[in-house]
């Protein structure tokens, strides 16, 4: 089978590349399926290699199956295809996407989740949302869920890591985790309107916590709204990281005193488990997917309420030792080789 794997091979991964990265490995590691990654066309624009480089190449010698896993399954192809639907944060938040990036995902999303012969959901949220945005039949439609996929390193006792091609160069993170440095709460997006970060700043400051707020996450949207946001933020006392290693995000994730999310939209809510898989817990918003993915094992919010949010903060801290066996508990029953199983079982169910 064919298998789209540019996000997989992004440098600086996110959720949708985590995802294509994780279960490509998980699918390679079984002996059950041959799976051709392919890494995009060249010089070829994206849109024209999505829809006519990529399936025009696979022509010559087709492919049992096709899977898309960001959404941009070719509309004329010469086999089936499965498509992933993370979220649907473009028909909900447009503000947050530049205007051609938020017209390429409401074209061809809708028509890739038409045109497929099998629609794969992250969450019973995102599944729900498609079927009734797009009036889809919901016995097309499959829920596989992530799955934890960072790394974690070495205990965090000493020093942190020389600055290096992985590292942070800034070493603004051995500020944070040094002997002396305060207490902090994480939280994990990029600078979008919908990761709610103002209003997680306004909270924290309201709490009268003695923490810092530490924000790591690249920018990505629409031009000029990251810049204001990240000084709006900036402004109210918030440690913004930016983009950072993996290593560094583990280290980040293992020190903290709790991992906040205040997310008004999201598909699965990925954090959610990577901070549970470290026995870090979690607080975040009452929303439909973050629900699911928490599965009762996190402090929820109302995410729109600036008391509530503060009040979330100061009981998820009274309860931490609970609510990180919570998470362990509830991070195990997450893997990717379950991930891959239930998703080769899609590809059955189209290519028998």
């Amino acid at each position: 089978m064919a298998f789209d794997a540019r996000d997989a091979r992004d440098p600086q991964r996110r959720g949708w590349g985590r995802y294509a990265a994780d279960l490509l490995d998980a699918l390679r590691r079984r002996d059950d399926v041959a799976i051709g990654a392919h890494g995009g066309g060249g010089r070829l624009p994206e849109l024209a290699w999505e829809q006519v480089g990529w399936p025009a190449r696979l022509r010559a010698d087709p492919p049992d199956l096709l899977h898309a896993p960001n959404c941009f399954l070719p509309l004329w192809r010469p086999c089936p295809g499965v498509v992933t639907v993370h979220d649907l944060a473009f028909e909900v938040h447009r503000d947050d996407f530049a205007p051609r990036t938020g017209w390429k995902y409401r074209t061809f999303t809708r028509r890739a989740v038409a045109s497929a012969e099998a629609v794969i959901c992250v969450s019973r949220a995102t599944a729900d949302d498609v079927c009734e945005r797009y009036g889809t039949d919901p016995r097309r439609i499959h829920v596989v869920p992530n799955a934890p996929s960072l790394v974690s390193g070495p205990p965090l006792e000493g020093a942190p890591p020389a600055a290096g091609p992985d590292s942070w160069a800034s070493g603004a993170l051995a500020a944070i985790l040094g002997d002396d440095a305060p207490p902090y709460l994480l939280a994990i997006g990029d600078l979008r309107a919908k990761k709610n970060l103002e209003r997680l700043a306004r909270a924290w400051k309201r709490s009268g916590l003695p923490h810092e707020l530490v924000i790591v996450g690249a920018a990505g949207g629409a031009p000029g709204a990251e810049e204001a946001l990240a000084e709006r933020l900036g402004s109210l006392g918030a440690q913004l990281c930016g983009y950072v290693s993996d290593l560094d995000l583990d280290r980040l994730l293992r020190g903290a005193d709790l991992l906040v999310h205040p997310s008004l939209f999201e598909g699965f809510g990925l954090v959610l488990l990577e901070a549970m898989a470290r026995g870090v817990p979690v607080v975040c918003s009452d929303i439909p997917s973050l629900r699911e993915t928490a599965g009762g094992a996190a402090e929820l919010f109302d995410p729109t309420d600036v008391e509530d949010i503060a009040r979330g903060l100061h009981d998820a801290l009274a309860r931490r030792e609970r609510l990180a066996a919570a998470g362990l508990k509830r991070a195990s029953s997450f893997s990717w080789d379950r991930t891959a199983e239930r998703t080769l079982d899609v590809y059955r169910s189209v290519v028998p």
